[in-house]
């Protein structure tokens, strides 16, 4: 057998910034936005009731299994394959589709920032050409790659602490797009309230991709703890301070879930164009292609792990005989993506970002809500396993640390998926969303039943 060469290792610097470019997005805050100044009153809630104990959970599962299996490989551990399988599918195909509406973003913001006349066909190329590009760079170890999503770290933070310095500014000295009254910030229940509450838990996510990195950290028992509680901090210091200044900017009834974020730049900044326009837009840019990056790297070593075992198709567990990567997992992703790309290009519906992106938000997160059940009976099932880092508290409080955050997933989904009301607004955007969200699961069903029943699975 060849010997893999030696990895380069994550120091616990990169492991900081990696959890901020991994969970951070950025061009997620502007969808969030659109449920108004109510915005921050889920965003305090949400970070409370999901995202601490979410980071908590991630923290344990992470280090005291560590390896490339993450998810996938939790959920097996406590309910079988098949189980494991249904989620690495759901895991699976949320990924191409995110990708799909991440360059279609990409070029809206490249046209628009750079004031570019690209036609349907330019377009099209640009996003195959990021879609493969990604899909090259996902081949080689994130220990190679660490310096993309080192600097994509700092540029969200530079583009976040800009934002929302701004948004004070002006708040202060020229006043608010949107009002700000204390009944304003009180949560909305109705339907476009509730159905973007999944965006908010959609920009949360992320964690348990860091514990797919394990391999090439030098000291992942204390690294990956403190990645996800630094890293969640300044996660959570950033997102508010661009929800603020978005807010400021642009009001609701006028903002953009795709190009928002560069819109309130422009509008704050009482300019269109200029250098710190462009600065901004290469930013955010580059942030775009460094996200799609790291999650790639996680995405792929989980894939490769669920096939090895099984529980996916025999192509994804291919990997390279150099350094061990997923090779049958990245041409699978590039390949699907692509497919839905060339289909974007022909949907007569403006908004497509946003149709893609609703997608992938409910996909992944019916991937999430096995996580929380699983960290429990691990605890029953598995009760000698070395734990480097333990989530504190008796029966209680841990039932209430899994349970609250499933049922949040699982409410979200619902509200995103079931329409509220019987408006033509409102059908003409859930059915779209109920006919793709039923055909992801029908297609998961049957590619675990088939990934299953094919053999065995592999004792690691």
């Amino acid at each position: 057998m060849t010997e893999l060469p030696e990895k380069k290792k994550f120091k616990m610097f990169d492991a900081v910034l990696a959890s901020v470019c991994v969970v951070m997005t950025i061009e997620a805050s502007a969808p969030a936005a659109k449920m108004g100044n109510s915005q921050f009153f889920w965003w305090g809630f949400l970070i409370l009731t999901f995202f601490l104990p979410y980071g908590l959970i991630s923290a344990e599962l992470g280090t005291a299994y560590q390896g490339q299996g993450g998810i996938y490989e939790w959920v097996k551990m406590a309910y079988g394959t098949r189980w494991g399988s249904r989620v690495a599918c759901y895991y699976w195909l949320n990924f191409p589709v995110w990708m799909s509406s991440i360059v279609l973003l990409f070029t809206d913001i490249l046209s628009s920032a750079f004031h570019l006349k690209i036609g349907a066909g330019g377009l099209l190329f640009i996003q195959l050409l990021i879609i493969w590009l990604v899909t090259f760079l996902s081949c080689f170890r994130v220990g190679d790659s660490k310096w993309i999503l080192n600097v994509a770290a700092v540029f969200k933070a530079v583009m976040m602490l800009f934002l929302g310095g701004l948004g004070f500014y002006i708040a202060f000295s020229k006043g608010v797009a949107n009002v700000f009254t204390p009944q304003s910030f009180l949560p909305s229940f109705d339907s476009q309230g509730l159905s973007y509450v999944i965006v908010i838990l959609f920009d949360l996510v992320g964690f348990e991709v860091i514990t797919t990195y394990t391999d090439d950290m030098e000291n992942p028992d204390r690294q990956l703890p403190t990645a996800i509680k630094l890293g969640g901090a300044l996660i959570v210091f950033f997102y508010i301070l661009a929800a603020f200044g978005i807010s400021v900017a642009i009001p609701v009834d006028e903002l953009s879930a795709s190009t928002g974020v560069i819109e309130s730049f422009r509008i704050l900044l009482h300019r269109t164009d200029g250098i710190l326009i462009i600065l901004v837009s290469v930013m955010f840019l580059y942030a775009l292609f460094a996200n799609l990056i790291s999650w790639s790297l996680g995405v792929n070593y989980v894939l490769k792990s669920a096939a090895q075992d099984n529980c996916l198709p025999k192509m994804l567990a291919v990997e390279s005989k150099r350094n061990g990567m997923p090779l049958g997992a990245a041409a699978a992703n590039g390949i699907i993506s692509s497919a839905i790309v060339i289909l974007g290009a022909f949907m007569p519906d403006s908004d497509v970002f946003w149709q893609f992106f609703a997608m992938n938000m409910i996909i992944l997160m019916m991937s999430y809500v096995m996580i929380f059940p699983a960290f429990l009976k691990l605890r029953k099932t598995d009760p000698d396993r070395p734990r480097p880092f333990r989530v504190k508290g008796g029966a209680l409080r841990l039932g209430l640390t899994a349970y609250l955050p499933m049922c949040l997933i699982i409410l979200s989904v619902i509200f995103t998926v079931l329409p509220l009301n019987l408006s033509a607004e409102e059908l003409s955007g859930k059915i779209p969303l109920m006919i793709g969200s039923g055909l992801v699961v029908a297609v998961s069903e049957w590619i675990s039943y088939r990934s299953t029943k094919s053999g065995k699975e592999i004792v690691k």
